[in-house]
């Protein structure tokens, strides 16, 4: 009877220990997640096999470094030259590219403006005049995940004195259609 009561006992203490430590406090919560996807688009410069070698290529902020340039003379690799009446022009090759992600757009447009004015020389990108008063189209279907290629054209007036250095930046947006 001893041991039944012994057994009872140990049964009653593991069985108040039990629900002593399911008592313990808790708490738990869920946290919502939310996210909204926007499709997005990627402009890149390239070196185009014909042009001038860019400084940054594949990316956004490349350089198209002509070099020393004159109306005649030799110049660096891959600069062409035409010379008019009364300047010339230099110009090269260069690519863009522009990728899209999460995004139908079938194609995207191309505007340029240069970013300082310059009432001197004349800067065409793609055939088209560029000046820091406002974009101009470059093109309108632009085609996405390719190297579009485009002409960078500096005409100088042959009045400009020997040693002027020229610096701009051609400032590029691709906005998708």
């Amino acid at each position: 009877m001893k041991r039944i009561a012994i057994i009872a006992a140990l049964v009653t203490v593991v069985a108040f220990a039990a629900a002593t430590a399911s008592a313990q406090a808790t708490s738990s919560g869920g946290l919502t997640t939310t996210a909204t996807v926007n499709g997005s688009i990627n402009l890149l410069f390239n070196s185009d096999a014909s042009g001038v070698t860019l400084t940054g290529s594949g990316t956004n902020a490349a350089t198209l470094a002509f070099g020393n340039v004159s109306a005649y003379g030799s110049l660096s690799a891959n600069v062409g030259r035409s010379v008019g009446g009364s300047s010339f022009t230099v110009s090269s090759p260069f690519d863009v590219q522009v990728s899209k992600v999460n995004s139908a757009s079938a194609n995207y447009t191309l505007k340029a403006q240069l970013n300082t004015a310059d009432a001197v020389n004349t800067w065409q990108v793609g055939g088209n005049t560029i000046t820091s008063a406002s974009q101009v189209t470059i093109t309108s279907t632009g085609a996405y995940a390719t190297n579009v290629p485009y002409t960078l054209a500096l005409t100088i007036p042959f009045t400009t004195a020997s040693s002027t250095n020229i610096s701009n930046i051609v400032n590029f947006t691709a906005t998708a259609n």
